[in-house]
């Protein structure tokens, strides 16, 4: 397995494999990977010759006060996981060799990041849509793999793909949860161990509001109910959004039916946590 931080080598890595006439898988990441990111790392190596695992904490995403500088890092670890993976090449390139003197352009749209995580967050999506715009240009895979956690930013990439004609297939993987339910994320290290017990909380709602639509409920309105109220059943839980969505557009809907995104993001304590359920995609 190799490590590069230059852009230039990585490129030329990729396209001589691709020269072979090699299939090519990226899977970007922020680093501190847990077992959601290896079943990203799993799938591409099944159905991919070559898996590049890409390791950037990105700072163009992360808004004033945030935790970019808390983020937690640990390329080591992060590389025994990659080669027991089968990962064929990691690119960790330093901020400097991302975003150059005088950087300027940047890669936006309208609509589909106003909404959910983009209303509490301005800033964030432009930040994703640009790096992962250059990764798909430093690196011309086949396929790149995104979780479904993030199921605005996996919307947001599918819609830029097709508006901007990159030549990628993108893949979304199911979401990774702890026994308990808990989705898999780089943030569950915040938590302490009483925030930990208590962050169950939004699985739970999630689970409520599916037993409801399996029964039938199909007015929006009532399954945002159901969670709210779920959630705020819980004593360290404070709701930044409930909504449901459509999942093509992240436009709210007052039925559920077609494809609908449910998503919610809580804080438990003073951290930031997303969880989704997406119907009929």
């Amino acid at each position: 397995m190799e490590i590069s931080g230059s852009i230039k080598d990585t490129r030329e890595m990729v396209k001589a494999w691709k020269a072979k006439g090699l299939k090519v898988a990226l899977v970007p990441t922020m680093g501190y990977l847990h077992e959601g990111h290896k079943s990203l790392i799993d799938r591409a190596r099944t159905e991919n010759d070559k898996v590049v695992v890409s390791i950037f904490v990105n700072p163009m995403q992360f808004g004033p006060g945030e935790d970019l500088d808390s983020y937690p890092r640990d390329l080591d670890r992060d590389a025994a996981i990659c080669e027991k993976g089968g990962v064929d090449l990691i690119f960790h390139p330093e901020v400097e060799e991302m975003y150059g003197p005088d950087f300027c352009a940047y890669v936006d749209m309208h609509t589909l990041p106003e909404k959910l995580c983009g209303a509490s967050r301005p800033v964030h999506f432009r930040g994703v849509q640009t790096v992962v715009s250059k990764l798909f240009h430093i690196i011309p895979a086949d396929r790149a793999y995104f979780g479904q956690k993030d199921a605005q930013q996996l919307a947001i990439i599918r819609r830029m793909v097709i508006d901007l004609d990159f030549d990628i297939e993108i893949i979304g993987c199911p979401i990774i949860r702890e026994e308990d339910g808990l989705a898999k994320s780089s943030r569950n290290t915040y938590l302490s161990g009483e925030e930990r017990k208590q962050a169950v909380i939004l699985n739970q709602s999630l689970e409520e509001a599916m037993k409801a639509i399996d029964a039938g409920e199909t007015d929006a309105g009532k399954v945002k109910d159901i969670i709210t109220k779920t959630i705020e059943s819980c004593p360290l839980a404070k709701i930044d959004y409930v909504e449901v969505v459509s999942f093509d557009t992240i436009q709210p809907v007052e039925k559920v039916e077609g494809p609908v995104l449910i998503a919610i993001a809580v804080y438990i304590g003073t951290t930031r946590l997303i969880d989704n359920r997406i119907l009929n995609a």
